[in-house]
């Protein structure tokens, strides 16, 4: 889609997802961003597959989460917490975090970010 200002409706069917790059099983596909028209807020959905172990890393912009479907754990700092549908996660910016899925079924979440320029950093 190119970049505009309209308003438009994307079919879930339409959503392209790939795996991350550093994370075993996470893959992501982006609902909303800045290619398409949306100056300040990106919108993402991730989905994290039984066993998926994303490593502990930063991000340089906040994101806010909305958990979907499933259980799996999210750690943020010295804390690892379960979460399941309907919960809400905050990560402010530069803040350690990582996922774990030790499930059977697949968990996914909405990720909502300001638009822009986000370096991952892995914390070794």
């Amino acid at each position: 889609m190119t970049k505009s200002s309209e308003a438009f409706v994307r079919r879930a069917e339409e959503i392209a997802y790939e795996p991350v790059g550093a994370a075993d099983g996470l893959s992501k596909g982006v609902l909303v961003g800045e290619e398409d028209g949306a100056p300040t807020l990106a919108l993402r959905r991730f989905t994290l597959e039984p066993g998926a172990d994303v490593p502990e890393h930063t991000n340089e912009i906040e994101h806010e989460q909305y958990v979907l479907e499933g259980e799996y754990v999210v750690g943020i700092e010295d804390t690892e917490v379960t979460v399941s549908t309907g919960d809400v996660v905050h990560i402010p910016a530069g803040t350690i975090h990582w996922y774990r899925n030790p499930n059977e079924e697949a968990g996914a979440f909405i990720c909502a970010v300001p638009t822009g320029d986000d370096e991952i950093h892995l914390v070794e």
